[in-house]
């Protein structure tokens, strides 16, 4: 029996087991940070999506309203991104001004989504894509 700076006395085995929770801790440390890591980063990558949809769709609504005018749909979607740098691809409405039920302009904006958690997986037997190309789809009516 030992006797500890408080007076109380431990066994032979509770001394053995001294620095086995930190022994445990350290193997599991690294492997729960890469989880709350990985769900840092999908959160980022869920809000990238979001904010590309807004962009894409206030495209959609400037080449609706302005028929077609490119410069303001690039000026639409960079506006609402902050300056980002991304793809802007338009479906133009139909030309006379067309304003059937079913005449429509799509925006789609894409970006490349980087995440540094690609370079962690190999540590923990598995591969990530250290990119992801992110897509926003805003369609809205011909106004004519």
């Amino acid at each position: 029996m030992r006797t500890t700076a408080a007076g109380l006395t431990r066994t032979r085995k509770a001394r053995r087991d001294d620095g086995a929770a930190a022994v445990e801790m350290a193997l599991i440390l690294p492997l729960l940070l890469f989880v709350l890591f990985g769900i840092v980063d999908f959160g980022r990558l869920l809000n990238a999506q979001i904010t590309l949809t807004e962009a894409a769709r206030e495209g959609a609504r400037a080449a609706a309203l302005y028929q077609n005018a490119d410069a303001r749909v690039q000026a639409a979607t960079k506006d609402s991104l902050g300056g980002a740098t991304v793809t802007t691809t338009v479906t133009a409405c139909p030309a006379g001004g067309s304003t059937s039920a079913n005449a429509v302009v799509t925006a789609k904006v894409t970006f490349t989504f980087i995440t540094p958690l690609a370079a962690l997986a190999p540590l923990f037997g598995g591969s990530l894509n250290s990119s992801q190309t992110v897509t926003g789809r805003g369609i809205m009516p011909c106004v004519g």
